[in-house]
């Protein structure tokens, strides 16, 4: 095992400049590489949110692009659900940076988690469909997500937002482990090829979480028989080199399928059916996403799926 490195250098405090002209108001979040802090535009004169690579991972080329690429794709793509970015550093910046939309209403991961009730099966049919559009739309740019969770999606007014296209790639080969734990695809485990069908699976297992308020696969829960978003730390195992047997003591969603939504939740029969589908293991049987967000659409009272959000 490596040694640790010193104290990591704690975020920006509040008055401080986070990049030109974007002041900081509060630190958002840190993650194994980034922070995200609610700044203030001058230029704007509005609330937006910085993200910048830590202090003490700034060096890091890979990561330096990783961010820079996110940041270009959000600024010139165009979606009712997808956030936007406004701006992003120049290639000489010493620091590299995004400057994000300042999203309202909550996260998903948050309403299904401490909201008094979970949302019903008409909300859960319109995020699907909501979901699926902002998907549709990334495929159409020639990318996958892979890594759609509750944690990247915000809902305001019953209109969601998918966040985050930090691990987002061109279809075809994948790394053993790229994404979120919980929330992989088995051929995102494995490594295998990737393609729309991982994103429908991410699509499924958001909308299991968000009708049961428990991921189908977790690290305490064994599957029916038949993680990380974050760059690999000094500790985390190197799962290039695991075989099948090494990989599926890790990941459950390689060792049988997930249980169906309706033994966590009576929901109607095509809702339960839709998600349960996205969650086939074999890529191929899972749906087209045109499919599923047809099946989706259906489920919605008329003229739902284009109607203003109801007060």
């Amino acid at each position: 095992m490596s040694a640790r490195a010193g104290p990591r250098p704690a975020p920006l405090p509040a008055g401080a400049l986070v990049a030109p002209g974007y002041e900081v108001l509060a630190h958002l979040h840190r993650t194994g590489w980034l922070d995200l802090y609610d700044a203030w535009s001058r230029e704007r004169e509005c609330r937006c949110v910085v993200k910048v690579l830590r202090p003490d991972r700034d060096a890091d080329p890979e990561l330096r692009e990783r961010l820079l690429r996110e940041g270009r794709w959000l600024k010139d793509f165009t979606h009712p659900h997808l956030v936007r970015a406004y701006e992003v550093a120049g290639a000489a910046d010493p620091r590299p940076y995004v400057v994000l939309e300042t999203l309202t209403g909550e996260t998903l991961d948050h309403l299904v988690q401490y909201a008094d009730a979970l949302p019903d099966a008409g909300d859960l049919a319109l995020l699907g469909v909501q979901l699926c559009s902002a998907v549709h739309y990334l495929h159409g740019q020639g990318l996958l997500h892979l890594d759609i969770k509750p944690d990247n999606v915000v809902i305001d007014c019953r209109r969601a937002k998918l966040l985050d296209l930090s691990t987002a790639a061109p279809p075809g080969p994948g790394e053993p482990g790229i994404g979120t734990r919980c929330y992989l695809s088995p051929e995102q485990a494995r490594g295998g090829p990737l393609t729309a069908a991982t994103d429908v699976w991410g699509i499924g297992v958001t909308l299991y979480e968000a009708a049961t308020a428990t991921v189908p696969f977790d690290e305490g829960e064994e599957p029916q028989e038949e993680t990380s978003d974050e760059p690999p730390g000094e500790d985390e195992p190197d799962e290039d080199a695991w075989g099948e047997e090494e990989l599926a003591a890790r990941y459950p969603q390689l060792r049988g399928r997930a249980p169906s939504v309706a033994a966590r939740r009576r929901l109607p029969a095509g809702l339960a059916a839709a998600i349960d589908a996205c969650l086939r293991p074999d890529p191929a049987a899972r749906p087209p996403l045109d499919a599923l967000a047809a099946a989706l659409d259906a489920l919605l009272p008329q003229g739902r799926r284009t109607a203003a959000p109801r007060e």
